[in-house]
């Protein structure tokens, strides 16, 4: 989306400031824990012995307990099993990033496209990205990094995946009336400048997310997860019962 400059109340980082890659002439990324804070534990503690003897779990876990923010069916697996677990059924639709700014919402659309199960997450720009916000989710994604848009169209353009962009420019179809390609990689853009004009020139499809209030548009975080919930009823297997 194209929300405007953090002075109409989109902030740009955490109040700790965003993260920046060392390679640009700022700080790393803040070490990652893969455990929530301690007045949010979740999880298990150590599996009482003798343990299971399922290879998908981690000797490691099983000692010390897991903690991470994974479902409970997940609970003791090791990464990899659970990477290739959730590659049994991921879904078709991938998401792609614009990276120019070190923007805090990347890690917010990482873990959005993790809980939906997308192939993959594309990250145009910088390689590196705030990644606070993903809450360790994307240790369990597919990312592919594009050192530009044009790099992002022509492998598109070879995978043969239409790009729909998702911004409120002139001529962007309601994203409530549009059907959404089953094979999409949908783009958002930088908190405040959008998508950038050649991804907008380039892309098959340009949706806007319709509103009704006063504010000129929606944080981008928040109008990945509305367009990536849209191909979910599109597209997706949904359940028929409770969730839980």
């Amino acid at each position: 989306m194209n929300p405007g400059p953090a002075a109409d109340g989109d902030a740009n980082s955490t109040a700790e400031g965003p993260a920046h890659d060392a390679a640009d002439g700022g700080a790393t990324d803040p070490p990652r824990d893969d455990a929530e804070p301690a007045e949010r534990a979740v999880g298990v503690g150590p599996h009482p012995e003798p343990w299971p003897t399922d290879p998908r779990l981690d000797p490691e876990l099983l000692s010390g307990g897991d903690r991470r923010n994974v479902e409970d069916r997940f609970r003791y697996w090791r990464r990899e099993a659970i990477v290739a677990e959730l590659d049994t059924r991921r879904h078709d639709l991938h998401v792609a990033i614009e990276n120019l700014e070190h923007d805090a919402n990347i890690g917010s659309v990482v873990r959005t496209a993790n809980a939906f199960a997308v192939g993959a997450f594309h990250i145009v720009g910088r390689r590196r990205w705030n990644r606070r916000g993903a809450m360790v989710t994307d240790r369990y994604q597919h990312e592919i990094h594009h050192p530009d848009a044009a790099d992002l169209i022509a492998w598109a353009r070879r995978e043969g995946r239409p790009l729909v962009a998702i911004d409120l420019v002139p001529g962007a179809m309601p994203l409530e009336r549009a059907p959404l390609p089953r094979r999409a990689v949908l783009v958002v853009g930088q908190e405040g400048p959008g998508v950038s004009p050649e991804i907008l020139a380039a892309a098959d499809l340009v949706v806007g997310i319709t509103q009704f209030g006063s504010t000129r548009s929606i944080n981008v975080a928040a109008a990945a997860a509305i367009a990536m919930h849209s191909w979910i009823l599109q597209h997706a297997e949904l359940p028929e019962g409770p969730l839980r």
